[in-house]
C-alpha cells in the first residue's frame, strides 16, 4: 500500500515530526507485520528518526547541520541553495520501519521527522507499507 503525505513547511530550515501521520497510514494498512517505508522525493529536504520529547534536539541538530553547512560559502550552484542540497544528503531522503503488532517499532523517545532546509515549500512523502 503506497499512500502520499503532503506537508507544508512553515520556515527555512525545521524539523517537522510526521510520526502520527505516518502511524495513521501503518493503521489503515491492517497489517500485523511488516515494513513502512518512507521516502521524500526532494533535494533540498530530508527524512530522519531522532529524538521528539525535546524540541531543544531538533534545535541542536539544526544549529550543527548550519555550523557544519554555511548557508554562504564558496559553492558553484548558481541557485543559491548549495547548502540545502548538502544537507538533505547528509540526512538522507528515506527511511524504514519495522511493522510488529499492526504498529511501527520506535524507540521511546523516537519521532520521525521531516527536515526542511530550504523552506518554506510543499513537500510531498511517500509512505509504503508492506509485509
Amino acid at each position: 500500500m503506497l499512500e502520499k503525505l503532503e506537508i507544508r513547511t512553515a520556515s527555512t530550515m525545521e524539523m517537522k515530526d510526521i510520526t502520527i501521520m505516518v502511524q495513521r497510514i501503518v493503521e489503515r494498512a491492517e497489517l500485523s507485520e511488516g515494513n513502512c517505508h518512507i521516502f521524500i522525493p526532494h533535494t533540498t529536504a530530508a527524512v530522519t528518526i531522532n529524538e521528539n520529547a525535546d524540541r531543544d534536539v531538533k534545535r541542536d541538530i539544526l544549529q550543527e547541520l548550519d555550523r557544519m553547512i554555511p548557508l554562504e560559502d564558496s559553492y558553484y550552484h548558481l541557485e543559491g541553495n548549495s547548502a540545502a542540497h548538502i544537507k538533505a544528503s547528509v540526512i538522507g531522503s528515506s527511511e524504514t520501519l519495522i511493522i510488529d503488532k499492526g504498529k511501527m517499532i520506535l524507540g521511546t523517545w523516537q519521532g520521525i521527522f521531516l527536515c526542511e532546509f530550504d523552506g518554506p515549500r510543499d513537500r510531498t512523502i511517500f509512505v509504503r507499507v508492506s509485509s
